[in-house]
């Protein structure tokens, strides 16, 4: 499959999500991991709803929310997705404004459509140092090293990724490193487009191990 409705996979798109997954075929999408504005409820709402028409059955969704919002956006998800975990970043000596030398635990929310399942042994829990090189490119950067594990766990070479809420193109450079497909929408020009540079810059390793099949475990460290 090259293609996702009229979208060419392994792209990065510059658009309103909200208009441009509407093309998105029903029942095509292996995996949503993205990272909505986090103060805009309704777009939580809209995820769901979108998630539950193109996820295929038995998949999983992965959206990022402020730790005070976790109720509100539970809420605003289920129905039409159910819920499956509660996934963490915890960093240390965090370095935004005002908030050096903290840690800061941001959640990291498990819808599903169906039962979803991972392939793999899967942390839900991953604690870094600072916020590392990804969010210096960006200001809502998320890490590399939890972007590629929580993929790997979740998909299997070939699948397909979609990112609604892009940024600077984390998910599409892990998909490329670990041999899946990707669709990814952001609004910002600019912002699209120092994504698609950094995922053109990245060598993919020769060889991706395929997981092998297992019962989901979830366990810490």
């Amino acid at each position: 499959m090259t293609k996702l409705g009229p979208y060419e996979l392994n792209t990065i798109v510059t658009g309103d999500a909200r208009e441009l997954a509407k093309a998105i075929p029903d029942e095509s999408v292996d995996l949503i991991f993205t990272d909505p504005v986090y103060q805009n409820i309704d777009d939580y709402r809209w995820l769901a709803e979108t998630a539950a028409r193109v996820l295929k059955p038995d998949r999983a969704c992965l959206v990022w929310v402020p730790t005070p919002m976790v109720p509100e956006i539970i809420n605003a998800m289920i129905p039409p997705l159910t819920w499956a975990w509660m996934l963490y970043w915890q960093r240390h000596g965090h370095m935004a404004p005002g908030r050096a030398g903290i840690t800061v635990i941001t959640p990291c929310l498990w819808f599903e459509k169906g039962r979803s399942k991972a392939y793999t042994r899967m942390a839900d829990w991953f604690a870094t140092c600072n916020a590392g090189p990804s969010a210096r490119q960006h200001r809502w950067g998320k890490p590399h090293n939890l972007t590629l594990k929580w993929i790997n766990a979740l998909t299997q070479c070939g699948f397909v990724v979609v990112d609604f809420f892009g940024g600077s193109g984390v998910v599409p450079w892990a998909c490329k490193m670990l041999g899946r497909n990707y669709l990814a929408f952001e609004i910002d020009p600019d912002t699209a487009q120092m994504a698609r540079e950094r995922v053109a810059n990245t060598q993919p390793p020769l060889f991706v191990p395929q997981p092998e099949q297992s019962k989901m475990e979830i366990a810490n460290g």
